[in-house]
């Protein structure tokens, strides 16, 4: 079963292939299905510029949103992450805790 991820950003693939360190590994990519002779068959995708891939909050680069699925790179070097960060604007977002206040904590402050 595929994981998710707390974080990803959808790119196109144009823009992650400016990296002088890009590789794909196509043996992931994510499948189609096409009906063929009356029957879904299940066919090979050629990644193009204008597909989107998923850069993952461990920096990997998928064809699907889950983390561990369909990964395309991940040779992930301080020179990777400093693209997705320079080039890229990439930033895992960090999310301040929130304090929800119980009905009685609401109730007395309202007094």
């Amino acid at each position: 079963m595929a994981t998710m991820g707390k974080y990803c950003k959808a790119y196109l693939l144009k823009k992650l292939r400016e990296f002088s360190g890009w590789t794909e590994n196509t043996q992931n990519v994510r499948q189609d299905t096409q009906e063929i002779g009356g029957k879904d068959v299940e066919i090979q995708r050629e990644l193009t510029d204008d597909d989107i891939l998923y850069l993952q909050e461990n920096y990997t680069v998928t064809d699907d949103i889950f983390i561990d699925k369909n990964i395309i790179f991940d040779n992930v070097t301080p020179e990777w992450k400093d693209f997705c960060h320079q080039e890229l604007r990439f930033e895992i977002p960090v999310y301040d805790p929130i304090e929800i206040k119980t009905t009685e904590e609401t109730n007395v402050e309202g007094q």
